[in-house]
């Protein structure tokens, strides 16, 4: 079964195109580095994550852009009144808005490292690609796109006939929707900003339409098809995207070019958090950080975000985080379980109930990354392992399935403990052999109770074979 995906601009699921056979150029909105990303805005990360791996898995090889925005995302799009969001908090911490920049890059990519996320192959960052941007703006003022007004470049929206056409937007709505207040020297209401002069910004570049600053909306287009060619295979982002940004970037980078500008449109939905929708006021814009600090693991983040399929809405609660780090603990429990099971056995043709499991869940994540009937897979393939106790080759086959699930989920490896831990270990050491010597007496409840003071460290106790006895660090 061939990968079939839901094209937000088509409305419907079709099979994936690409220029070049076997390959893809996917271009992923990021962040605007003005403060610290929240599980929210990873929620469209770890999509755009579990979209490269599968496709890897399925062997692409995929070239993958996600853009820094850096400079010129306002708030309005009036430069008398409208105010740059890295500026904005520029003046709240007392910083230059470049160190504004730099530190939450930096905090960001920290959290991509934590969630498992893979590093996309290029992170373009919006001021260092200035040239680029001028560059397109030029083009779309000599094909008659774009016009200057006010010391303003303007996109000419009635120069291009499709614009709306992603969102469904028509007439009055793509005023509404962009939100924006109705400039005098704009030829139509709905044009919007390329280049913006503003003697108060700090962020400026020069350029032939005056000293000024970008748009947001051109940076996406310029930088995209930069590194990836004027027609990209695949664009995503989050849902609240769609209007006016990926709007704006279809109609610049078609008009300046006069190709498609992207073959595919995925989009992923909000996040809700118990139940209720993600705002400054209510207090629920959790970031990893935050999460950790109450004592969750980013790897419990992680499956918690990608425990559905992209288009559905996701309510976030603790329980549900930590039924999430339960799951975890049981796809590593049996990965030990069947590797010590293997004995060393090279895997070989999987037998029918593992097959089975793997069938399941390629099929689920052909169907648009349907990620919730793969999960079906997953624990189908534990829930037989349990039940049938296999050994030898077919418990490597088991093993080389989860393993290959984890390719896409990536939770099976535990995490490195910092510092020196060898007088943990031996505490340990200790409270494992008491629990065997109790065993061994037949003392299950002293048993009991040193295992459960062993979970309360984090610790997994394996019972293989006879006398037999294994632990790990597991906790998430």
């Amino acid at each position: 079964m061939a990968f079939e995906l839901h094209d937000t601009l088509l409305r419907r699921k079709v099979p994936l195109t690409t220029a070049e056979p076997g390959k893809v150029h996917i271009y992923n909105c990021g962040p605007t580095v003005y403060g610290q990303a929240h599980i929210g805005n990873f929620r469209a990360f770890i999509f755009a994550d579990v979209l490269r791996r599968w496709l890897e898995l399925a062997g692409y090889e995929v070239t993958q852009v996600m853009n820094i925005t850096d400079v010129g995302h306002l708030r309005d799009d009036d430069p008398e009144r409208g105010e740059d969001k890295m500026e904005a908090a520029a003046a709240k911490e007392q910083l230059d808005p470049w160190k504004i920049a730099e530190k939450y890059t930096e905090m960001f990519m920290a959290d991509i490292d934590r969630l498992r996320i893979q590093r996309a192959h290029h992170y373009p960052r919006a001021t260092r690609y200035i040239p680029q941007m001028i560059t397109q703006i030029e083009q779309l003022i000599e094909r008659g796109h774009a016009y200057e007004a006010g010391g303003n470049i303007y996109f000419d929206v009635k120069s291009f006939e499709e614009y709306g056409r992603l969102s469904g937007n028509t007439g009055d709505d793509l005023i509404a929707g962009a939100r924006v207040d109705v400039l005098d020297e704009k030829r139509d209401p709905r044009d919007f900003a390329l280049w913006k002069r503003d003697d108060h910004h700090i962020m400026q570049w020069d350029s032939p339409f005056g000293r000024g600053f970008p748009g947001w909306h051109i940076e996406c287009s310029a930088m995209g098809q930069h590194l990836l060619g004027e027609t990209l295979d695949i664009h995503t982002g989050g849902e609240d995207n769609i209007f006016p940004h990926h709007e704006c970037e279809i109609a610049q980078g078609q008009s300046a070019t006069g190709k498609t500008f992207s073959r595919h449109w995925m989009h992923t939905r909000f996040l809700q958090v118990e139940g209720r929708k993600m705002s400054k006021s209510l207090g629920n814009l959790y970031t990893v950080e935050q999460l950790a600090e109450m004592g969750h693991s980013p790897v419990a983040v992680r499956f918690a975000l990608l425990r559905a399929q992209y288009r559905q809405v996701i309510n976030f609660t603790f329980d549900g985080l930590k039924e999430a780090a339960g799951n975890v603990r049981r796809l590593r429990l049996f990965a030990d379980e069947m590797e010590q099971r293997s004995q060393g056995a090279d895997a070989g043709d999987p037998p029918e109930w593992v097959a089975a499991c793997v069938t399941r869940f390629d099929e689920s994540m052909n169907d648009d990354l349907n990620v919730s009937g793969a999960l079906d897979g997953v624990f189908s393939l534990v829930h037989e392992g349990h039940r049938r106790q296999p050994e030898g080759e077919e418990a490597a086959a088991a093993l080389a399935a989860l393993r290959r699930f984890d390719r896409l989920l990536d939770v099976l490896q535990v995490e490195e403990t910092s510092g020196d831990n060898a007088d943990q270990d031996q505490a340990i050491e200790e409270l494992v052999q008491r629990r065997t010597q109790a065993r061994a007496d037949k003392d299950w409840a002293a048993a009991d109770a040193l295992r459960d003071e062993l979970a309360a460290l984090g610790i997994e106790i394996l019972d293989g074979k006879g006398d037999a006895v294994s632990w790990r660090r597991i906790q998430v």
